[in-house]
Order: structure tokens, then sequence, then C-alpha cells
């Protein structure tokens, strides 16, 4: 009888550890299929608070990422629009980040005024060199990327972002 219940044991913490495994392996994120992706999750940022951040935590998730700056007066324009999204989006897997290529400074005095929904990570100059590894040659700014759960660039856009194709495109996804 004892020897029964050892090896019943013996089963159900096999089974067990299995099922750890493979419940762990489902849920962890597929590496980017994107290089730009997969250095922009490799990057490190502080947000407008002050705490540091692995963008990789967002890897996953369905991303629009938007590089701006405070001396953009089209990024400016748009952040409130980004913002009512954000709250739009909440509970659809939809994340929006902003990247600001700007002085620490400014961008925390900027998020200390607005209230802005979504998060703000300080990229300074960095911020410009990954945007062009999404495409962004001319360095243009607002410059916005939506990344696919599976690490996909799935769309870009250059210059203030026209809310009704951004929403028909987020909903295509």
């Amino acid at each position: 009888m004892k020897r029964n219940v050892l090896l019943f044991g013996a089963i159900a913490v096999f089974f067990a550890a299995i099922g750890i495994y493979f419940g762990n392996k489902h849920h962890s994120p597929a590496a980017p299929e994107s290089p730009a992706v997969a250095t922009f999750f490799a990057q490190q940022m502080e947000d407008s608070a002050g705490k540091m951040h692995t963008l990789g935590e967002w890897q996953g998730k369905t991303l629009i990422v938007n590089f701006w700056a405070t001396w953009c007066a089209p990024c400016v324009e748009e952040m409130p629009e980004l913002t009512e999204l954000q709250t739009e989006l909440a509970g659809k897997h939809i994340q929006i980040l902003g990247v600001g290529i700007d002085s620490p400074s400014n961008i925390r005095e900027f998020a200390a005024k607005y209230k802005i929904t979504y998060p703000l990570y300080i990229a300074g100059l960095t911020g410009s060199e990954l945007s062009r590894q999404f495409g962004n040659q001319s360095g243009g700014l607002p410059f916005t990327v939506i990344i696919g759960p599976k690490g996909d660039v799935r769309k870009t856009y250059l210059g203030r972002l026209k809310m009704d194709q951004l929403r028909a495109d987020i909903a295509a996804l």
C-alpha cells in the first residue's frame, strides 16, 4: 500500500513538472521577428518619473510606439489624442509607448504639465537611431510604429497621425 502511494506521488510530481514546463514555455513570448524590434526590446530607458525599465517588458503585446520630442509641435498636438486612444484600448492588450527624443529635464517638465496616460520613456539621441532602424531614414518626427505581438513591424507613420487611419489599422489587427 505504501509503495502504491509513493508510486502515485512520483507520477503526480512528474506530470506537475511537465505541466509547469509547458505552461511557462507557452506563456514566454517568442523572439521578435524584426531585428529593429529586437534592438528596441533590448533597450533600457528611464521613464518620465525617473524609473529605469527594460523595454522587453512589453514583449508579446501589440505596441504603438510613438517617437516624439517636446519641441515638435505636431508631436505635442497628437499626444492628447494618443492619451484618449490609450483609454479606449484599455483591456485590449494594446499599449501606446512614447519614446522621447529630448533631454530628460524637458520630458519630465512636459510629463508633469500634461496628463499623459501612457508610459513616456527618455531616449535622447538613441531614440533617433532606433527610429531609423524602423525605417525613419529622414529622422523626422513624430514617427510611429505598430509592433505586433510576435515582434513584427505592422505599420509605420511619419508625421502627425491621422487618428481615424490609426484606429482603422488597429481594428485590422
